[in-house]
């Protein structure tokens, strides 16, 4: 599989990029991978990038974007952050993928048993930690159930990954929200934004 182009990624449409990705978890999942020269694609990718989707995922070591979707280099831009929320500086990375280079769908990627999560779930507080987990917090709330405080913790797995959940939700509402420039984009057709959930005991991604 080569690398893409500007000819490529001119043909790619946001329900493309959607469809390129889920063939690339199902790949992932069954162990095949495509076959593909890394070293080629290096050289191919030298003078320039034509990636097809931009994916905002957790720095959960489980959950590297090019692997679960099978992707080469130069296929999609890969912003990580624990608890994969969006902030200024992540929002002008989404702008710059999209409308400067070309890329036509943003995934946002949550996954289980996301540590971050749990921290969120827990009211955690450690130095710089606090006010990552503080971005995190607002999902833990908008879950109402259960409703008994003893069960809304990171003990509670089910409770955790419904926290995931909303984050990826909440996430979305705040790209349309806070970057006019990417929900024109999405307005005019332009880009698709999608959320997702990967679950890290057997491989799949879950899109909504």
């Amino acid at each position: 599989m080569k690398a893409h182009t500007k000819e490529t990624q001119a043909t790619m449409t946001p329900e493309k990029a959607l469809t390129f990705l889920k063939e690339g978890n199902q790949r992932f999942q069954q162990n095949l991978k495509a076959n593909r020269n890394l070293l080629e694609q290096v050289n191919d990718t030298s003078e320039g990038q034509w990636p097809f989707a931009t994916i905002l995922s957790c720095i959960d070591s489980r959950v590297s974007a090019e692997l679960v979707f099978d992707q080469g280099l130069g296929d999609i831009f890969s912003i990580r952050i624990a608890g994969n929320f969006s902030n200024e500086d992540i929002l002008g990375s989404m702008e710059f993928a999209c409308k400067l280079a070309g890329t036509k769908l943003v995934v946002v990627l949550g996954h289980t048993s996301c540590g971050a999560v749990k921290g969120a779930c827990d009211h955690a507080r450690l130095g710089n930690l606090t006010a990552l987990i503080n971005k995190i917090e607002p999902a833990v709330e908008a879950v109402t159930e259960p409703a008994d405080e003893s069960l809304r913790n990171s003990k509670n797995l089910e409770f955790v990954d419904k926290v995931s959940e909303k984050n990826v939700l909440l996430t979305i509402d705040n790209i349309r929200q806070q970057s006019p420039v990417l929900a024109e984009m999405e307005d005019k057709g332009e880009i698709k934004i999608v959320g997702a959930m990967y679950d890290i005991s057997n491989g799949e991604v879950v899109f909504y």
